[in-house]
Parts: structure tokens; C-alpha cells; sequence
């Protein structure tokens, strides 16, 4: 009898009744922040008619101002309404035209994100790298998990420019290097992707890197292959050889997900006459480090003259205006 598998199939009970919970729990935690706002909001409809000293208006001046910032918070959270926008996130980035340069673009590009998961209190988990052999990554694949992780990184999916110059040329000059990012939700139930266990072929190596004794000594790395589209997968950051296969057959579900819902949207663009063409050039997103400093997401037009600070993490306002453009597309 043919195997064949849903996606469910590869997630057991506990991981899915601990997804429930962790659902729950944000749920909790966005009712709660509710409640405190309209505690907040009473608060200050109870002391504003009584307040005497100047001390005690500008308390409430300030305690208003808190709420108000609140409510833009929450008014940009009702903006991930998407059927994944809750859910973790597996980020991939290569290295494109550009060389070495382009190597330590995307290595720049990997910190950047590490670091607004960072600041975003996400947890991070490197599944895969490959490393420059001069400098930099040829590729590498960051699971990241928290509260609307997909929702605010879909806006990072594409290509990215950076223009400086370059460190490693001798004469300085200046150099265009391109990095792509691919963003992927970590989706649990898909029923409408089934894998047949006869389409995957799967291969044991021994892990590269950093890790111990143990992995360089065990064949404890896996990749892959889903036969019929081709897609690739290698994961290697567990020592249990067992965990690296379900971490790589996580993103094989997501990459078949994205095949899938691909396929659809180019079914309706036909429908409703629409073309589209994804070219390399057509990147988002450009960070511009010479000969002035600019960083600038060719979608939205939103700027920040700080390159650096985004850089270093500083992502919302890029992940705000593109949620805000997307709504009024």
C-alpha cells in the first residue's frame, strides 16, 4: 500500500498540543493588554475632572500619551490578519551577484535579522550554513519563533541590494552586492498538501562547523530531496539526527505550501488577464552606504537616512509601512 502523509502527519501530539497552548497563551495575553488599556482609559475619565495641580495633569498628560501609543500598537497588529501571520518563521538568505561582497552582504543581512528578533524578544535557531570560503555565507536558514514572527517578516521576502565601497578590493571601489531572503511560515496542519513517502529521498552526512566532537564524528546532518519539484533541504544544527530530520522536513512542508499557494495565485492572475515577471534586479529593498547613506524599500518608498541603525535591527518601521501599503494595494 502507497504511504502518504499530511503535513499534520509529521507533527506528534505534544508539539501540537504545546502550539495550542502557546496560541492560547498570546490570545490571553491580547485580551489581558485590552483589559489594562480600558482600566487605563477609566482611570483617567475618573481623576481628569479632580486633577488640581499642574504636577497631576501632566501625569495624566503623559498616562494618555502611553495609551495612545498603545492603540497604534494595536491598530498595527490588526493589520497581520493573514491565515499565517501568527505563526513562527523559517528566514533563508543567499548570497547573489557580488562575490566575496555579496557573501558578507548576506552575512550583514543574517545579523540584521538576529538582531530584530533580539529586540523583538523572538528566539532564533540557525538550521543550516554554508560559509563564505574568503569571508561571508553563501546561505543560511534561521528558524524564528515568536508571536506574528511570519506576519512581520513576509515583508522582507525578495531581493536586497547594498551599495558601498568594498572592503575587499584593494583599489576600494565601489561595489553593487545582492542578497535574497525567502521567508516561509512554519505551517502545522496543511491538508492540502500531501507528500508520498516515495517521493523523498533522504541522506545522512556527517555536519560541518562548529558543534563538538560529536558533530563532526557522526552522520548526525540530513538532507532532503523532494524528487518531483526538486526542493532541497539540509539541516544540521541538532546533534540528534532524528530532531535534524524533522527540523528539514518542517521546511520542506513550507516550501511545498509555498509551491502550492503560488500555483493558485497564478491561476487567478490568468483568470483576471494579470502577468507578472521576477526578475534579479527588482529588488525591495536597497541599503546605500556610499556615497551617501540611505536605507530604502523600493515598494513602499519608505527612507531611513540611518542605513546603520537598520542594519543593526532597526526593521519596524520598514515591516509597518509595508503592512500599510499591502492593505490599501
Amino acid at each position: 500500500m502507497e504511504e502518504k502523509t499530511h503535513a499534520d502527519g509529521f507533527w506528534n501530539d505534544s508539539q501540537k498540543a504545546a502550539q495550542v497552548m502557546k496560541e492560547l497563551e498570546g490570545l490571553r495575553e491580547e485580551l489581558g493588554a485590552f483589559d489594562k488599556l480600558m482600566h487605563a482609559l477609566q482611570d483617567i475619565e475618573d481623576l481628569a475632572p479632580i486633577a488640581e495641580s499642574e504636577t497631576e495633569k501632566q501625569e495624566l498628560s503623559a498616562s494618555y500619551e502611553d495609551i495612545a501609543r498603545t492603540v497604534d500598537q494595536m491598530e498595527f497588529q490588526a493589520l497581520l490578519g493573514g491565515p499565517y501571520d501568527r505563526n513562527a518563521a523559517i528566514i533563508t538568505i543567499h548570497s547573489g551577484a557580488g562575490g566575496v561582497d555579496a557573501q558578507d552582504f548576506a552575512e550583514m543581512i543574517m545579523r540584521m535579522y538576529l538582531r530584530w528578533a533580539e529586540r523583538e524578544g523572538f528566539s532564533t535557531r540557525i538550521l543550516d550554513e554554508s560559509r563564505g570560503a574568503e569571508a561571508g555565507i553563501k546561505s543560511v536558514t534561521i528558524e524564528i519563533d515568536g508571536a506574528y514572527a511570519y506576519g512581520y517578516l513576509r515583508s522582507e521576502h525578495g531581493v536586497h541590494r547594498l551599495v558601498r565601497l568594498s572592503p575587499f578590493n584593494s583599489d576600494n571601489l565601489r561595489q553593487t552586492s545582492f542578497a535574497s531572503v525567502e521567508v516561509l511560515p512554519i505551517i502545522e496542519e496543511m491538508p492540502e498538501v500531501v507528500v508520498d513517502a516515495q517521493d523523498l529521498r533522504i541522506d545522512t552526512y556527517r555536519a560541518s562547523g562548529a558543534g563538538g566532537q560529536h558533530v563532526n564524528k557522526t552522520e548526525s546532518a540530513i538532507r532532503i530531496t523532494h524528487i518531483p519539484s526538486g526542493i532541497v533541504v539540509t539541516c544540521q544544527s541538532e546533534r540528534s539526527q532524528l530532531q535534524n530530520r524533522e527540523q528539514a522536513m518542517k521546511i520542506v512542508l513550507a516550501k511545498l505550501h509555498k509551491t502550492y499557494v503560488e500555483e493558485q495565485e497564478q491561476k487567478l492572475k490568468a483568470i483576471k488577464g494579470e502577468s507578472a515577471s521576477v526578475e534579479w534586479g527588482s529588488q525591495i529593498r536597497s541599503y546605500v552606504l556610499h556615497p551617501y547613506t540611505l536605507a530604502k524599500d523600493h515598494r513602499t518608498k519608505h527612507e531611513a537616512t540611518d542605513v546603520y541603525k537598520v542594519l543593526d535591527g532597526d526593521l519596524r518601521p520598514f515591516m509597518e509601512s509595508y503592512l500599510q501599503y499591502n492593505r490599501v494595494r
